[in-house]
């Protein structure tokens, strides 16, 4: 037994450290350490960021004929003036619910009348501005001759990969200083990037906080056009957490740079959860805008709103797939994340970033690791074999013994001798030498010599 296991000891711990090897090298993941908290919540989040854009086209007919100069600058506008602005909001399911502020789509649900007021009001300003006297004039002289002809309306949601999709408001609270500033909105899609929303009441003082939206600010001339379609994010704190407004709705105080524009945006903690919508900045002081002094409406209020709606706030496959991409990406495991990244493209032609994550893979799969848990199948097979021998190596070596022979048996002329009965020689007799009533080996060896000069002196006799 020792033999062996000299042999199968060795063998079986070098099996064992095989399979000790095995799930060591399945158990290790993507490393995405040296990645910041907020680059990971940007590309985590960006896609699901939404521009939303909300207006009316107002038709007009001027009656004056003896005023022609007024009635040709018209004819320039077509006879028309467009009223309404833009916000920000989050997609919250991949069915195409999206969070905003119900100022951001306001316009949806004002009279005709009320849209064509605010119009009005419009078209007399480039008026006054034209003929550079004071707006009252222009809109009393403007109100005697013009009356509108149509109102249409028009709700438009752009998605960070470009394409522009109508909107329906599903539910609605009311504007700022009216009420809960909330609106849920319902666009057509599939497999659409979402945001999961949080819990407002688990906030803290100084937590930080990052907001996204599209500011007016951050547009301008001298970008590309496709630059509108890229959403910023603005890092900040909680400054406080229990303000109500007028109404007694309650707001969040933080202190990330905001501006127009970013109205409706998210407001997200260090997971990536929306914790509630940007609605109002600070007052101005002498006129100008102060950073640093903005407001968001709780998402526990906007949960009530995403029930009102029916909506259920549920990530995609995509955002499953575009996260295990990311992961691998920044991890080194360029190949594998070109398999994730592709899978999202499959689903979701549309997303903003697989595009660009796609050729970046691809310039780098030839420095990627290898990723030990693609091959658990092979892995499981070689430990199991591994398992099986160890189990046969230590059979062998303890259970199976060899057969012991009986050392005081002999042979004699083909007949067993009990090992109990001493050796006999011819002839001989063995005298109890000692008196003792026993022979024991003394009496055998002095029986033996005795028997040997017996035999010499024979032979000399012979000779």
């Amino acid at each position: 037994m020792m033999k062996r296991a000299l042999f199968t000891i060795p063998l079986s711990l070098l099996l064992i450290g095989v399979i000790v090897a095995s799930f060591v090298l399945m158990g290790i993941k993507p490393n995405s350490s040296g990645i910041s908290q907020a680059q990971k919540l940007a590309e985590y989040t960006k896609p699901a960021v939404v521009r939303i854009i909300n207006y009316a086209v107002v038709g007009w007919q001027f009656n004056n004929p003896d005023d022609p100069e007024v009635a040709s600058i018209l004819a320039q506008l077509n006879n028309q003036t467009v009223i309404g602005g833009s916000g920000s909001g989050a997609i919250i399911s991949s069915d195409g619910y999206i969070v905003t502020n119900a100022h951001v789509v306001e316009g949806s649900q004002l009279e005709d009348s009320e849209l064509a007021n605010a119009a009005f009001e419009q078209l007399v300003s480039i008026l006054a501005d034209y003929y550079q006297i004071d707006f009252e004039t222009a809109y009393n002289y403007m109100l005697t001759y013009t009356q509108y002809t149509s109102v249409e309306r028009f709700l438009k949601v752009i998605l960070p990969g470009g394409d522009t999709l109508d909107g329906e408001v599903k539910s609605y609270g009311a504007p700022i200083n009216e009420g809960k500033d909330v609106a849920v909105l319902k666009i057509e899609g599939k497999n659409l990037p979402t945001m999961k929303l949080g819990n407002s009441d688990d906030i803290q003082n100084q937590e930080n906080i990052w907001v996204s939206g599209y500011p007016a600010a951050a547009d301008s001339d001298l970008l590309s056009p496709d630059s509108s379609l890229v959403s910023s994010m603005n890092a900040g704190q909680i400054s406080a957490t229990s303000k109500k407004t007028e109404q007694g709705s309650p707001v969040i105080q933080i202190n990330a740079a905001a501006t127009h524009g970013n109205s409706g945006g998210p407001v997200i903690n260090d997971k990536g959860e929306i914790i509630g919508l940007l609605t109002f900045r600070g007052d101005t002081v002498n006129g100008q805008e102060v950073q640093g002094f903005n407001f968001a409406v709780p998402v526990n209020t906007v949960k009530e709103f995403v029930n009102q709606a029916g909506a259920k706030n549920a990530s995609s496959e995509t955002d499953k797939l575009y996260r295990e991409g990311l992961e691998l990406y920044w991890g080194g495991y360029y190949k594998n994340a070109l398999e994730k990244f592709e899978a999202v493209q499959r689903i979701y032609p549309n997303h903003s970033e697989i595009k660009q994550f796609i050729t970046n893979a691809e310039k780098k799969t030839g420095e990627s690791k290898t990723l030990w848990s693609d091959y658990k199948t092979l892995f499981y097979i070689v430990d199991g074999v591994a398992g099986l021998l160890i189990l046969l190596l230590l059979v062998f070596t303890f259970a199976f013994k060899p057969k012991q022979r009986n050392l005081g048996a002999a042979a004699v002329a083909g007949h067993p001798t009990s090992p109990t009965t001493p050796p006999s020689v011819p002839g001989t007799s063995i005298p109890d030498l000692n008196n003792d009533g026993k022979i024991d080996v003394q009496d055998i060896l002095l029986a033996l010599q005795e028997q040997q000069k017996k035999q010499e002196q024979e032979k000399k006799n012979d000779e």
